[in-house]
């Protein structure tokens, strides 16, 4: 039997092999059977596929005696506090998209006006600090490569050279001040918050990078237990510069959440039923009409998930920039990250 049918046939196997009672399968090992890993069992599930299907599920309008046991049971299985909702009545929903990208009432999230970063979303803070050795952490422990999230921080046929690609010369192209550090921050969104995120400070968006990718789970356990999660996950890259330097803010996406939507980007599409893997798809805000990019201010409204998912953000900034947080904290849109 040749590998390919071999490794098929194994699938099954493998699925009742995690099942099944504790033994059940063993004597298979004798013939020489092994199990597939439960990582690469979970990455051939069609989430792309799935996701697409839930996304078109959303739209479907619910009819009006439906609406509030549907809603009503998402709100206290998630835990959603619909109290700070702009509609409460829960009948204005016409579908489960309308419920999930809900708006808040203006007073709901004051913007801090003393720190220089806020928070762009409601979350749970899963990591912070300087990156070193170009490596971030998606949760304590686990690592990824920067270069491979963030992609080539400039286009290799616009330099006259082979660029380097080690760790210090993709960093010197990150950080462009001296005595700047590079930091981040990873916020995950869970089913029940606040959808939409927002700016996290001053700051001009000159690009966007588009990786389409798998849409696998990132709430923290899944971080934990697949390495490079977020460098496998479809993700939206947004660039540009604050008065200290670099900054960005990446939108990730995940199972059902196929769809990020940028409000000034009427360009982006995610979640596309074909896509070659590794690929990504770049647009400049720099025209020959708007020679710095789209200017955002802190709160102001940035885009939307269609369901939880994780926010990352990589900027510089001096050495005496502090974060002001504990990792495992809940945080809401508009409260401090932190200053200088």
């Amino acid at each position: 039997m040749s590998k390919p049918a071999l490794r098929l046939r194994s699938w099954p196997l493998t699925v009742l092999y995690y099942l099944l009672p504790l033994g059940a399968l063993r004597p298979l090992s004798r013939v020489g059977w092994r199990p597939v890993s439960r990582v690469a069992l979970y990455k051939s599930v069609p989430t792309r596929l799935l996701s697409r299907a839930w996304g078109r599920l959303n739209q479907v309008e619910l009819p009006h005696w439906l609406r509030r046991p549907v809603y009503s049971l998402y709100i206290w299985t998630f835990g959603v506090n619909m109290k700070e909702a702009a509609v409460e009545d829960l009948h204005h929903y016409r579908n489960l998209s309308e419920f999930f990208r809900r708006k808040l009432k203006p007073q709901a999230r004051p913007v801090c006006g003393l720190h220089s970063v806020i928070s762009p979303s409601d979350g749970k803070i899963l990591n912070f600090g300087q990156v070193k050795n170009c490596e971030v952490e998606q949760v304590k422990g686990v690592t990824y490569s920067l270069e491979s999230f963030l992609g080539p921080r400039i286009p290799t046929e616009d330099l006259p050279f082979s660029p380097a690609t080690s760790c210090g010369s993709f960093r010197s192209q990150l950080v462009t001040r001296e005595g700047n550090e590079l930091y981040h921050c990873v916020i995950y969104l869970a089913p029940g918050d606040y959808h939409c995120f927002h700016s996290p400070t001053d700051w001009t968006v000159s690009h966007r990078r588009h990786f389409p990718g798998s849409l696998m789970s990132v709430n923290p356990g899944m971080a934990r237990w697949i390495k490079e999660l977020f460098c496998h996950n479809e993700r939206v890259v947004l660039t540009g510069d604050w008065k200290h330097g670099f900054f960005s803010l990446t939108a990730v996406g995940a199972t059902n959440v196929g769809s990020i939507r940028i409000y000034f980007d009427q360009d982006l599409h995610t979640n596309s039923p074909r896509y070659s893997k590794g690929s990504y798809n770049d647009f400049s805000f720099v025209t020959h009409t708007n020679k710095e990019g789209i200017p955002m201010r802190k709160g102001e409204h940035l885009g939307e998930f269609n369901l939880g998912s994780t926010i990352v953000l990589i900027f510089e900034a001096p050495k005496d920039f502090n974060f002001k947080l504990k990792a495992g904290q809940k945080i809401r849109f508009g409260e401090a990250l932190g200053s200088l």
